[in-house]
This record gives C-alpha cells, structure tokens and sequence, in this order.
C-alpha cells in the first residue's frame, strides 16, 4: 500500500491533506526546475544580462520564502491541533514494558490489563502477526480522549497511524495525546 490508511480522526484528516498539498507543491518546484534544466541543456542562445540580473536574483530569493511559508503555515496549524486537549472523558494511562504494555482505565472505575502480543504459533487467519494482542484496549468513539504513556524500561513508541497519534513512551516522564475517533472499528496500535 503506498498511501495512509483511511482517516479516522479529523486530526488524520487534516494531516493527510497537509501531505496533499505539500507534495503538490514539491511536484510543482520538481516540474518547473526540471523544465528550466532541460531548456538550458537544449537552448544554444545566451544572453549576456543574464548573469548580471538583480531582479532574478531577487525572484529566486523571494520564490522559495513564499513557497515555505505556504508550507509552514499549515503545518504549525496542525501542530498546534495535535496538541490541543478539549476537556477528555476518558483518560487512559499506557505503561510501556520490555515485552507487553499495561492500560490503566481509572475515570471510572479502577481497571487496569496487560496486553501482550500474541505468538505466531496462536495466531488465526484474520489476525496480524506482531500486531495482535491477547487484551485489546476499547476506544469509544466521538468522545474526547487523553492518553498518557510511559514506560517502565526503555523508550517505546505508541501509535495508531489511521487516528494520527504517535506517542514516546520515556521512562520516568508521561506524555499525554488526544484522540476523537469519527467512527468505530477495529484498529491496530503499533507499538515498539
């Protein structure tokens, strides 16, 4: 598969749009450069004003200013979504360790698992291998939620590429994210 996943937050939503346009404009410098290099390989015409021209100069100065402001604005928009937290419901804490992590529900009541990932050897058919995991954690969707992760041993990574979310776990610091799901589903959190 060479694109994301389908998006199933408006944070993903937005992030694979900012890849859109982003990429349109590298296909846009990629296509002009590529066009200004054949023609001068090509054109036998020289003209002498041209190594002295102050006003190109000052086009090819100013050009790519605006073109990475058309690309740093948006980003830091997203950024700052991506760090936004809107009063969660829930909030869940994931504790990274050597071979399993633990989730800890305690809004409600004190629920707390370990989820470790299954062998190859217990593995079904629709099932992924490295992927799966004996205890699942459950989202629910349309609901505001806060995910703290750290770890006990070493770094670890927390993920679920469709949501949008990437979180390190260090040992000793707790760093939190935000998730909105749209809709439900079964998706997979790839961890390291």
């Amino acid at each position: 598969m060479l694109s994301f996943q389908d998006a199933v937050s408006p944070i993903m939503e937005q992030l694979i749009m900012f890849h859109d346009h982003t990429m349109m404009i590298l296909l846009m410098i990629t296509t002009v450069v590529s066009y200004m290099m054949v023609m001068l390989f090509m054109n036998k015409y020289i003209n002498r004003f041209l190594l002295e021209g102050q006003l190109i100069e000052l086009i090819w100065t100013i050009l790519p200013a605006v073109l990475l402001i058309f690309i740093a604005l948006p980003s830091l928009r997203i950024l700052y979504m991506i760090e936004e937290i809107n009063n969660p419901l829930i909030t869940i804490k994931a504790i990274g360790h050597q071979w399993y992590w633990s989730y800890e529900y305690s809004d409600f009541k004190k629920i707390e698992f370990d989820s470790y990932m299954k062998p190859t050897i217990n593995l079904e058919s629709s099932e992924f291998r490295l992927l799966d995991t004996d205890n699942r954690i459950v989202l629910p969707y349309n609901i505001q939620i806060r995910i703290l992760v750290t770890s006990t041993d070493v770094i670890h990574s927390w993920t679920i590429p469709s949501i949008g979310v990437k979180i390190d776990a260090s040992p000793g610091r707790i760093n939190q994210g935000s998730i909105l799901m749209n809709r439900l589903g079964y998706f997979l959190v790839n961890v390291q």
